[in-house]
């Protein structure tokens, strides 16, 4: 075991993995729910770049729905950006995410 060969390999991985981030973090995904009533847009690093809203689902005597439809919504956003980081920086750890440092 070539433990000089081992310390590149891992040096390129971390490289690879920095750059990947920096991409994914400017990586949109959308998401709707509520029927397509919320569209919810968020980075694949998770921050909420923009929620779109029916008006026809605006209650001013109910809006503890607005509030579940929106949640809803960003957290299905949030989900699918981390599905997609995951995908990435699998294809570079070759399935070693749950090593220490390298995620």
């Amino acid at each position: 075991m070539n433990i000089a060969k081992m310390m590149k390999q891992a040096q390129q991985m971390q490289g690879k993995m920095q750059k990947v981030q920096a991409e994914l973090a400017e990586q949109e995904v959308e998401t709707s729910a509520a029927g397509g009533k919320i569209v919810v847009k968020a980075t694949c690093s998770g921050d909420i770049t923009s929620i779109k809203i029916d008006p026809q689902v605006i209650d001013p005597e109910d809006s503890e729905i607005l509030e579940d439809m929106i949640l809803a919504g960003v957290n299905q956003a949030i989900g699918e950006g981390r599905k997609v980081m995951e995908a990435e920086m699998g294809k570079i750890t070759g399935g070693l995410g749950g090593m220490p440092g390298l995620m």
